[in-house]
């Protein structure tokens, strides 16, 4: 492995930098660590994928050289995605590469920079991609969150809460389901309760943050 980490101070994100020049890549990384991010470089997209994916669920972004010896930027982008693994990824292109990065965002990169380009300009970016990244781990955690809540009901419950959380009053959840009211009112109470929310509105929300499409 030909990878370079200049610095162990901790931080939520990790910045992965895979470029086929030696200079630059530690030049970069330099730079990036300089303004107290944790970033590694690595030679070659296998090189990457060896190492770097080890870390993927503490990666914050991927800067990829578009052109590489062997496997190239664009890619390791289709190998990602066919393996499922989406991250705010931004191309390092050379002069003459810009059709080949608008392709790249297409199949969405979040961004690209034409070599040379200004420090400041790639901190941007970098700080972009990296606030993208906390925003979409939020979103999991509270997906993740919604799903555990949930999990806590049996199954007729689950029946119930979807019910209940589409608007239905218990008297027509008690049809649909072919139970009494009464016993709808007690299955109510024990989702509120399991699911540790008060109000009808509270569970559509929480499952439509556990699955967007559960109430269609």
């Amino acid at each position: 492995m030909t990878s370079e980490r200049l610095s162990a101070d901790p931080h939520p994100w990790q910045i992965h930098l895979v470029d086929d020049d030696a200079a630059f890549r530690r030049s970069l990384v330099f730079l990036l660590e300089s303004m107290g991010w944790d970033a590694v470089g690595h030679a070659c997209a296998n090189d990457y994928l060896g190492d770097g994916l080890i870390h993927v669920e503490h990666t914050g972004c991927l800067l990829l050289d578009v052109r590489m010896p062997g496997m190239s930027g664009l890619e390791l982008q289709q190998t990602l995605l066919a393996r499922e693994i989406q991250l705010p990824i931004v191309f390092l292109t050379g002069h003459g590469d810009v059709e080949l990065a608008v392709q790249a965002m297409k199949n969405g990169a979040f961004d690209f920079l034409e070599k040379p380009f200004k420090d400041q300009r790639l901190l941007d970016i970098v700080s972009a991609a990296l606030r993208q990244r906390e925003a979409e781990r939020a979103v999991h955690a509270r997906s993740r969150q919604a799903s555990d809540r949930l999990a806590r009901l049996s199954p007729r419950e689950a029946e119930v809460a979807r019910l209940v959380a589409r608007g239905l009053p218990n008297k027509l959840v008690a049809r649909e389901l072919g139970i009494s009211e009464k016993t709808v009112h007690i299955h109510r109470q024990h989702v509120m309760e399991k699911a540790e929310i008060g109000s009808a509105a509270e569970l559509a929300r929480l499952m439509l943050s556990s699955d967007p499409t559960a109430l269609d």
